[in-house]
């Protein structure tokens, strides 16, 4: 049952303001609040790379994109108040009903209640294990197993009403992106009559990913055994990463591999994704674009955080990892050798390749 509070509210603010994965996870959640209020706006507040999911939900009516000084981990963003000053007046004055914040395990929903309490958005609801005071309308505690980051997010709507069946991630290609990739494998003679592998090696974390050199190895491995073709993918900054994994490919294997780190729009990105037969990669956003468009995943998974929590949503998929003493560290730079990942072999991985 919705609670009465909220049962009327036409305009919804959903907040996640970290990473592109994570909003994917979110997706859900999101849908519950359009099955169970359609005839709600909903408007995403997220990070510039997240907001990129934000605009392939049909669930969002609206994305407003808003860098948080408490989601820079990096420390990359200067002091500058006039900018949160800036965002609350843009929130206030599209005059939101109600706001529910999307945090991940060891996040605090805190900052972000208050930005929505400075905004005079009369309904707040969140997860918190902190104190909220009256920045909260709606405080919500999440069982104390451990629970899927999906299920978190259905846990916590599901504290005001709001529920649905349909528990797919939720992202749509649009046609023109399908239609670009469908040309440019064409344009490059990739057809389908040969495995079509995406390699994804880049991550926002250095210690969530898997050794470029060794990924090296993978793309030959899975050419010279599966007779794949391998697309090696990442954003403009990955440019380098992308250059240096296929300059160790073995000369003979590089016609069955092409490198598009910084080619792809986002849509189109997704698109690949979609028409590929696997996607091999960290646990970063690309694993969870595979798990919502349903192209199995295999996931170098760095025991930086829970696999359980964190693994791919409703697809066929393998998580690789070694298991070890600092498992569960939620580093961002491995201070150790990086056993976790680096124990986890070329010809591991393209056994699970193979056997999905």
């Amino acid at each position: 049952m919705i609670d009465e509070r909220w049962r009327l509210t036409r305009k919804i603010l959903a907040v996640r303001l970290d990473n592109l994965g994570d909003v994917l996870v979110t997706t859900p959640a999101i849908h519950a609040i359009k099955a169970s209020l359609p005839d709600a706006s909903i408007t995403l507040l997220a990070s510039p790379v997240g907001a990129q999911v934000g605009r392939l939900n049909p669930d969002i009516d609206d994305v407003v994109v808003y860098e948080a000084p408490w989601m820079d981990p990096w420390h990359k963003l200067s002091q500058n108040s006039q900018r949160e000053q800036q965002m609350i007046a843009l929130i206030r004055e599209r005059q939101f009903d109600g706001a529910i914040i999307f945090t991940s395990f060891r996040q605090s929903s805190l900052p972000a209640a208050y930005l929505c309490y400075l905004a005079d958005i009369p309904l707040r609801a969140a997860a918190s294990i902190d104190g909220p005071g009256s920045l909260l309308t709606t405080r919500h505690k999440h069982p104390e197993h451990m629970m899927h980051e999906v299920e978190r997010g259905l846990d916590l709507v599901a504290a005001i009403g709001f529920e649905t069946n349909d528990l797919d991630l939720v992202l749509r290609v649009p046609g023109e992106a399908q239609t670009h990739i469908a040309d440019l494998l064409s344009k490059y003679g990739i057809h389908r009559n040969r495995p079509l592998i995406v390699v994804h090696p880049g991550c926002s974390m250095p210690a969530r990913t898997y050794p470029w050199e060794m990924y090296s190895e993978v793309v030959d491995l899975l050419v010279e055994r599966l007779g794949a073709t391998v697309i090696l993918t990442g954003a403009k900054d990955e440019q380098a990463l992308v250059e240096q994994v296929l300059s160790q490919v073995r000369e003979e294997n590089r016609p069955s591999t092409l490198g598009l780190a910084g080619a792809l729009s986002f849509p189109e990105f997704c698109a690949l994704i979609e028409a590929a037969d696997l996607t091999l990669t960290n646990n970063t956003g690309p694993m969870h674009i595979s798990a919502a468009v349903k192209t199995p995943v295999v996931a170098l998974f760095a025991l930086t955080n829970p696999p359980e929590q964190w693994g791919p949503w409703h697809v066929p998929h393998r998580q690789l990892y070694h298991d070890v003493s600092c498992r569960i560290c939620y580093s961002r730079v491995c201070p150790y050798g990086h056993e976790c990942l680096r124990l986890v072999t070329p010809p591991m991985v393209v056994d699970a390749v193979h056997e999905l």
